[in-house]
């Protein structure tokens, strides 16, 4: 084996009489290189931004609401939850399972926020101590969380931009709320500590975050009564599985619903970006292969006297197939090493500058993401080097139909 890629090798790089290969064979297999090389790099574009692209949407929905959601059965409105007592036997011990990366009580009430000439509808998300501020921290354009304390009521609330704008609202403005219970009108005012933006535009115009201890009294509840918890995983290919773990961990009275139920339309449309992404690799994969294909051939063509040669000298069909896979190996391994160095040089530079941009208002960021990830370069490179070779098994049959005496006279 070692024999025929000393062979394959001598043949490619020779710079010999009898052994060098013509120009114009040595400029198809360089256009054959080239094949490899463009396609690798377009697969590895389209696979890391579009999964970059699902896993940055992923991330701003579940921002919103958490991987899962703990409340009463509750299928007419999810805005109107019976209380539930927090005093449950998995808060918060719920957190300390591997898979969970936190847990936090919440309550959802909606209201009306009134501007200097304007009144507008909103959904006050009221949160405690346990809220997890990594993902408004992260996308707060203005100002600063809420100061939370479990002894006090904190009097200030975080709105997004889109809202802000809308009601010509500044940071540390005034903000009056209006709530409604039981026919009347329960106004709260707050004062913006902080002002955010996700360019998710259902949600930035309709969520503020408020203490929670407003939404209990208001509704009439004790301390220990909240609409349900919240459970923050640290991977999101963990949901389904705890989606149904947690079901049966949580009292039989509860319910969980993941982000995925609450958001069908979202995930659906994200779930759809993968069918693209396996159209362009099935069809970058035949496009190396037929270039393969291509060079092999003529590859054959051009040392038909080196195969006469061997097998007049006794070398097996088997010995002499293997030679030339091993020479198309070795071009699709060049196209590899070139793919690689162009589509991950690529995607650092769009990581790093976001020089290509997105219209917000449709696809709700407002540059191209990447996900660089290392199972999924892996198997790129290792599934186009197997199938450009599976490709090429049936071609190398030629050999075998070369016989030794014309072939040494071949010219």
């Amino acid at each position: 084996m070692n024999h025929e890629l000393f062979i394959a090798h001598k043949i490619i790089n020779s710079r010999s009489k009898g052994g060098a290969i013509n120009r114009g064979t040595r400029i198809i297999l360089n256009i054959a290189i080239l094949g490899i090389c463009l396609g690798l790099a377009i697969m590895l574009v389209a696979v890391s931004t579009v999964t970059g692209f699902q896993r940055e949407i992923q991330s701003r929905v579940v921002g919103f609401g958490s991987h899962v959601q703990i409340t009463e059965f509750n299928f007419d409105d999810p805005l109107n939850f019976q209380p539930i007592d927090k005093k449950q036997p998995f808060y918060p011990l719920m957190d300390t399972i591997p898979e969970v990366r936190n847990l936090q009580i919440f309550a959802l009430k909606e209201g009306i926020v009134k501007g200097e000439d304007e009144i507008y509808g909103v959904i006050s998300k009221g949160i405690s101590t346990d809220f997890d501020w990594e993902f408004f921290a992260n996308n707060m354009v203005e100002g600063r969380p809420i100061m939370l304390s479990d002894s006090s009521k904190s009097k200030e609330a975080v709105i997004s931009k889109t809202i802000a704008q809308k009601l010509n609202l500044k940071l540390n403005d005034p903000l009056l709320v209006y709530f409604i219970h039981d026919g009347k009108s329960r106004p709260r005012k707050f004062t913006i500590s902080g002002i955010y933006h996700t360019g998710m535009e259902q949600f930035d115009k309709a969520y503020i975050l408020v203490d929670i201890k407003h939404l209990q009294k208001i509704n009439g509840w004790d301390e220990n009564q909240v609409s349900g918890f919240e459970v923050l995983l640290h991977r999101y290919e963990d949901l389904f599985r705890m989606d149904e773990f947690l079901y049966r961990y949580i009292p039989p009275e509860l319910n969980t619903i993941s982000i995925v139920s609450q958001y069908p339309e979202i995930f659906g449309w994200l779930e759809l970006q993968d069918m693209n992404v396996i159209v362009i690799i099935i069809l970058m994969i035949l496009v190396c292969g037929i270039n393969m294909i291509s060079a092999l051939l003529i590859l054959i063509l051009e040392k038909i006297n080196m195969i006469g040669i061997l097998k007049s000298m006794g070398a097996q069909n088997g010995s002499i197939r293997t030679i030339f896979l091993y020479m198309a190996s070795y071009l699709v391994t060049w196209g590899l090493f070139w793919g690689n160095l162009i589509g991950l040089s690529f995607l650092y530079i769009q990581d790093k500058y976001h020089l290509l941009k997105l219209d917000q208002s449709s696809y709700y960021i407002d540059h191209v993401p990447v996900n660089i990830n290392f199972y999924h370069l892996v198997l790129i490179n290792v599934g186009t080097l197997f199938f450009c070779v599976l490709f090429l098994v049936l071609p190398s049959y030629l050999v075998t139909k070369i016989s030794p005496v014309k072939a040494v006279r071949f010219n």
